[in-house]
């Protein structure tokens, strides 16, 4: 990753966009795909669709991502200028107490710095000192006169945490909202990809960097039904599993720095998922297999269920300490999965068949090929 494109995915990072105020960030990329692609578009829910046209027929693609992070959301001002909030998404409350946030204000033209407030160790009691305070008991601190706040600060303003992007370590990255900000930056990077590299693909590729999926895939929803895609490949985080306490039983052996995780499971195709691996063996970059037995959580599931049904993959990245202020990627990932996705457009081609069949795949699931393999 190069200066200037460690420079976007900083800009991203830290240009503020809890779930519902995802404006600001859909300018930016707005802005940043004008030169690139054929169509750039914005659907009533705040999603934008960026497309590159086709230059013969192949399957139209649609990548996906989403643009929205967790954050809070005042929902009282007291008389003494405390803000009480509630949750965007999930976040965890035990995780508040100290921590410098920034409330995007009605009345002020810049963020205003508070700190989640909550009594000292001294002050609190032997029985309460191990247990986590509910958000509702938490408050945040503006540090100005209760008059001005009131003045500034309304109902329903929203609040991210106060922290961005660094380096650190062995090309390991630090920031708020990896999820999802690095998939917006992977895919619109693809669509770069595409176009200076290659002049495009026979098929449409369209960059959808979606709303609200943090409160349940909302954007992804109406994505899909309107761009109506041949075939889609949702992008999002997943759970690095490669630090103390996490079970590789229960939850698998993913690692930072092992490259692009597709996923594998009733909410991926299963032509897909073999075509994502092929291109990962295609494109030379290293990567890793995840299962997912049920919903995958993503946008890929409703991508998956829109219409008469998408043909659709999952591709994540590894990412340690999800929805917290201190998410960490190991960046070399972000530029094996741009080179995965850029193979896998170009692959694509008119012809072939997405209907999962009897015997498609690596692993058939036909029963004379069963009993082959027990010997019988």
């Amino acid at each position: 990753m190069n200066k200037q494109d460690r420079k976007y995915l900083k800009r991203l990072l830290e240009t503020p966009s809890p779930t519902g105020c995802e404006q600001r960030i859909a300018a930016m990329v707005r802005e940043r795909m004008e030169g690139v692609a054929d169509q750039v578009t914005t659907d009533v829910m705040g999603s934008v669709h960026a497309r590159l046209a086709g230059k013969g027929t192949a399957p139209s693609l649609m990548l996906a991502a989403h643009m929205d992070e967790i954050g809070l959301m005042v929902v009282n001002v007291s008389d003494d200028g405390f803000l009480s909030v509630a949750a965007i998404g999930g976040v965890d409350a035990a995780i508040l107490p100290g921590l410098r946030v920034d409330v995007h204000a009605t009345g002020a033209d810049r963020p205003l710095r508070g700190v989640v407030g909550r009594k000292p160790i001294h002050l609190i009691s032997a029985g309460e000192r191990d247990k986590v305070t509910p958000l509702s008991d938490l408050v945040i601190d503006l540090g100005l006169p209760s008059k001005k706040v009131k003045r500034l600060v309304k109902v329903g303003d929203v609040i991210t945490f106060g922290v961005g992007f660094e380096r650190f370590g062995k090309n390991m990255g630090v920031s708020r909202a990896f999820d999802d900000k690095c998939g917006v930056w992977v895919i619109t990077r693809v669509l770069e990809e595409l176009a200076v590299a290659g002049g495009g693909c026979a098929g449409d590729v369209t960059c959808a960097c979606t709303v609200q999926e943090e409160i349940g895939t909302r954007g992804a929803i109406t994505s899909a039904f309107g761009v109506n895609p041949d075939v889609a490949v949702a992008f999002d985080v997943t759970h690095a599993t490669d630090y103390p306490g996490i079970s590789h039983a229960k939850f698998g052996d993913i690692k930072c720095g092992g490259g692009p995780v597709i996923g594998r499971g009733p909410n991926v195709n299963p032509q897909v998922f073999e075509r994502l691996v092929q291109a990962a063996k295609t494109a030379g970059v290293p990567y890793q297999v995840e299962a997912l037995p049920g919903h995958s959580g993503t946008d890929a599931w409703p991508i998956q269920v829109s219409r008469s049904g998408i043909p659709t993959g999952l591709v994540s990245v590894p990412l340690r300490y999800m929805h917290t202020p201190t998410e960490v990627i190991c960046l070399d990932d972000l530029d094996a999965t741009v080179a995965l996705f850029v193979q896998f457009a170009r692959d694509l081609e008119s012809g072939g068949s997405f209907v999962p069949m009897a015997g498609c795949g690596s692993a058939s699931l036909d029963a004379s090929s069963t009993r082959a393999a027990q010997g019988e």
